[in-house]
């Protein structure tokens, strides 16, 4: 799943012009919960630009909407930090 972390990086990275990105594994938490197997559990911190101005709401939009049906391949459930590169 690591491949498939860096190409959802990658693409979040060229999309939102994302200056900084990174994901945690959170999978081994959740081991034998039923959602489990239907794929991973992760934490993604970004900051862009793109986010100025704007909601947590709208700052997911625009993450979902770039990784667009690669979402729904192996991500169960993801937990996100989005800011803009003047938040702390």
């Amino acid at each position: 799943m690591k491949a498939r972390l860096d190409e959802l990086g990658a693409l979040l990275t060229e999309s939102l012009g994302a200056t900084a990105l990174a994901w945690q594994d959170d999978s081994h938490l959740h081991a034998g919960h039923a959602g489990a197997r239907e794929g991973g559990h992760y934490r993604l911190r970004i900051v862009s630009p793109r986010f100025a101005g704007l909601g947590r709401v709208a700052r997911h939009r625009l993450i979902y909407d770039a990784l667009g049906p690669l979402a729904d391949r192996g991500i169960h459930a993801l937990q996100i930090d989005a800011r803009s590169p003047e938040e702390p």
